[in-house]
């Protein structure tokens, strides 16, 4: 079939790159002309996809990026994986609007676009459906089919890659179902169908407010347990041990991505606009996980005053920027609000991460550098944020004079433990 999948980031190229293996001829359509003109090179930004398998596909001709609407003329599926951002704590759908708006006006019959991009439940049938049938003239159900599948994508996760992750299916009537679940057959190994597109809009909610809350939960109890004299590592792992009931999560210097810091919120703000009553679970662990990196902070400031020094003038190496390990993935990253924290308070920082080469994201006064044994010597306190498997965790513990580490892969005389 002829795909197009809009928007080329972490969720729609590994989804363009996979339906072009198995067959299909894709577009991959972004208004980034620099993304579009680094992928036409063949040179992947997202390390789910490897710049050999995209060279492949598109040397295959199975595979074209574009930035020109022309280009999405006859397609038979249109996927959309554009951005879901927050503006001042309101979901902001405009991406999904424009984008809608340029498939209704290549609409044609029998043609079907799925949703993946996360949203409220609603989106689909009640913003996005009406878009296509005014741009295209069409009617949705009798003319063209509409569905949403929510996505799944783990940057990094080499156990659940794309293709191995069940995906959920939806369609606004039987006929989008099959259609949209037909396509999906062809690309992962397990579909799970659920009755309506709302249904599957929630569906990834949860799944990412299970996470949110669960976090927020041991976060708090790692800010708890410390001065009643317990370490909550310890604990977490004891409580682990029981094989029914339960489920690890571990304390960190905050969340970070698209699914924890904004996508609960999503739901909070429509339960609360469409029912009436706040959705407390999510405004509670927004309020524990968004405060993690000045507890991080001020967990330093009390190491720094223990030692008779200032924050202010002591120079701070953070150690990972991105908010996962061994990815490049910045977004929402707490490592930029504890290095804010730290550079307003007047000390001299700097950032150290393999994979995040360079992030607009980044406050422009830290300072980027090495990983390198004289870096670390010559820090007043190290504070490892993000445990990339590229760090030299010997070397940290031999030079540093003093660790603050956020994920417990360290232990000495020199090391505090969130």
């Amino acid at each position: 079939m002829h795909v197009v999948v809009a928007g080329q980031g972490y969720v729609g190229l590994p989804l363009a790159v996979r339906a072009a293996e198995v067959g299909h001829h894709v577009v991959g359509y972004d208004v980034d002309p620099h993304r579009v003109q680094q992928l036409a090179t063949g040179e992947s930004y997202v390390e789910d996809v490897a710049s050999a398998r995209l060279r492949a596909v598109l040397d295959s001709g199975a595979y074209c990026v574009t930035a020109e609407a022309a280009a999405l003329a006859r397609f038979d599926i249109a996927v959309i994986t554009v951005p879901t951002p927050l503006r001042d704590g309101v979901p902001d759908l405009t991406y999904i609007e424009s984008c809608a708006h340029t498939l209704g006006a290549h609409l044609r019959p029998g043609a079907t676009v799925v949703l993946e991009s996360t949203t409220y439940p609603g989106t689909t049938e009640e913003l996005m459906l009406p878009i296509l049938e005014k741009s295209s003239g069409l009617i949705a159900g009798a003319d063209f089919h509409v569905g949403y599948s929510p996505e799944r994508i783990d940057p990094g996760n080499k156990k659940w890659p794309f293709d191995k992750t069940p995906k959920v299916v939806s369609g606004i009537d039987a006929a989008s179902l099959d259609v949209v679940k037909g396509f999906y057959d062809g690309l992962v190994e397990t579909t799970v169908p659920v009755s309506g597109t709302k249904a599957a809009e929630l569906a990834k909610l949860i799944e990412n407010t299970y996470r949110h809350v669960n976090i927020a939960l041991v976060n708090e109890l790692a800010m708890l347990a410390r001065p009643l004299g317990v370490n909550v590592w310890e604990t977490i792992d004891a409580a682990a041990s029981k094989p029914f009931g339960y489920m690890r999560f571990t304390p960190g210097p905050g969340v970070g991505g698209h699914c924890l810091p904004i996508d609960p919120s999503f739901l909070s703000w429509k339960v609360e606009r469409a029912v009436g009553v706040p959705f407390r679970f999510v405004e509670l662990a927004n309020d524990v996980n968004n405060h993690m990196p000045d507890y991080v902070v001020r967990r330093l400031m009390e190491a720094f005053n223990t030692r008779r020094m200032a924050v202010s003038g002591s120079r701070v190496l953070l150690l990972g920027l991105a908010y996962k390990a061994n990815t490049a993935d910045a977004r929402e990253s707490p490592s930029a609000r504890v290095a804010e924290l730290l550079l307003d308070l007047g000390a001299e920082v700097r950032g150290a991460d393999p994979h995040v080469v360079d992030d607009i994201r980044t406050d422009a006064r830290l300072i980027r550098v090495e990983a390198a044994a004289e870096e670390i010597a010559a820090s007043d306190a190290v504070v490892l944020l993000t445990d990339h498997a590229e760090f030299d965790y010997e070397t940290i513990l031999e030079h540093a004079p003093y660790v603050l580490d956020c994920r417990n892969r360290l232990s000495g005389a020199n090391v505090d433990v969130l």
